[in-house]
């Protein structure tokens, strides 16, 4: 049995140690907005928070995330980020869209004001669509709203 925090809810989970954080998170606890895109840490469709720090979780054991407060897409509610994500029409098709939501908040978290350099180098997520120009200008709309106290 692993003991998780999941957006504020402790969950009992009948899974193997080494099971993913992810599989837990879609499987166990039908939390299906983390997405699987490849696997190996790469995309980012999977990302989510623990502990406040961006990861990848796909390739985060579960039994290593406990303890641990781990936060999804389904825990943000009218978030400046998805906010500006509507704004700025960012998603296409949306597959990377959770990851890379989670990705811009987290940066957003550490710098309320990243230069486009800050942006390039904190988000990694691929988006098959290309909409990185949109992604850009959502996480720079999203910092200055949320500099404001607009959030």
């Amino acid at each position: 049995m692993i003991t998780l925090t999941v957006n504020g809810q402790t969950h009992r989970i009948d899974a193997e140690p080494d099971t993913p954080l992810l599989w837990v998170l879609r499987d166990f606890l039908r939390l299906n907005g983390t997405k699987y895109g490849c696997g190996i840490a790469y995309c980012g469709a999977c990302t989510v928070e623990v502990d406040g720090n961006v990861v990848r979780a796909c390739i985060v054991p579960a039994s290593a995330a406990e303890g641990s407060d781990i936060r999804t897409i389904e825990d943000l509610d009218d978030h400046p980020v998805q906010r500006a994500w509507i704004e700025h029409q960012v998603p296409q098709c949306g597959y990377c869209q959770s990851g890379m939501i989670m990705a811009a908040k987290g940066l957003l978290d550490r710098n309320p004001e990243p230069s486009d350099a800050d942006i390039d180098v904190a988000i990694t997520n691929v988006c098959r669509c290309g909409t990185y120009t949109r992604i850009r200008a959502a996480i720079h709309t999203a910092a200055a709203k949320m500099r404001e106290g607009r959030a």
